[in-house]
This record gives C-alpha cells, sequence and structure tokens, in this order.
C-alpha cells in the first residue's frame, strides 16, 4: 500500500499529469510487484512563486515522495527510482535532473488501516 504524494508547479494539463501518475504506479507495479489496483496518489500543484528550486532545475521539476510500508530492499529501491525517473524523461520529456524522488518507510505501527493499527 504505498502512498504517492508528487509536487510540481502549477500549470500543467490533466492529460499530462495523468500520465505521470500512471508512470508512477507502473514504476511501483514493475520495481515493487504492488498490485494495480493499488493506487493511493495524489499530485499537489503549487503556484511557481511558491515553489522554489535549485539552479538548474525547471519548470518541470517533481518532487515524489514514496511511504511504504517497510522490508523493501535497496535494490527493490533501487529499480523503482530508475523505473520511475526513466519513465518520465522517455514517456513526459522530463530531464532526470528534474525528477527528486525520496522514500519513507514508517513502521508498521505508525500505519492505520481501517480503523487499526498495522504493526
Amino acid at each position: 500500500m504505498p502512498l504517492v504524494k508528487i509536487e510540481m508547479i502549477k500549470g500543467k494539463g490533466p492529460d499530462y499529469k495523468k500520465e505521470i501518475l500512471d508512470i508512477v504506479h507502473d514504476g511501483l507495479v514493475d520495481a515493487l510487484g504492488i498490485e494495480d489496483w493499488d493506487r493511493f496518489q495524489r499530485i499537489i500543484e503549487i503556484e511557481k512563486e511558491n515553489f522554489e528550486l535549485p539552479e538548474g532545475k525547471t519548470e518541470d521539476f517533481l518532487l515524489i515522495e514514496l511511504i511504504l510500508f517497510p522490508g523493501r530492499t535497496k535494490e527493490q529501491k533501487k529499480a523503482v527510482i530508475e523505473t520511475i525517473t526513466n519513465s518520465l524523461g522517455s514517456k513526459l520529456g522530463v530531464k532526470e535532473t528534474d525528477v527528486f524522488i525520496i522514500i519513507n518507510e514508517p513502521p508498521l505501527e505508525n500505519w492505520g488501516l481501517a480503523g487499526k493499527q498495522k504493526g
């Protein structure tokens, strides 16, 4: 049950945003083996003046946060980062330098699903 948050500069159209969501989801399916139905994703658009970027980044910059149950291997994490980044480049022309992915793995005891503590 990955939780995905994608932050981006406001201004892209709905088809572009849907493609980003699909790319990230497909990367999770391919690299981590999650179920295809398991889509808990959101895009947060930020006004350009409220999104400070380091030098060399463009308006295509994406900050992608993946919150996962713990237990994935270093190789799986590497694969998901590379898969998503490569697909964003090949399908949307996003430069790899404009993709920042962070993976968080809170302990299961910090997850609450359907009113129940997971761990």
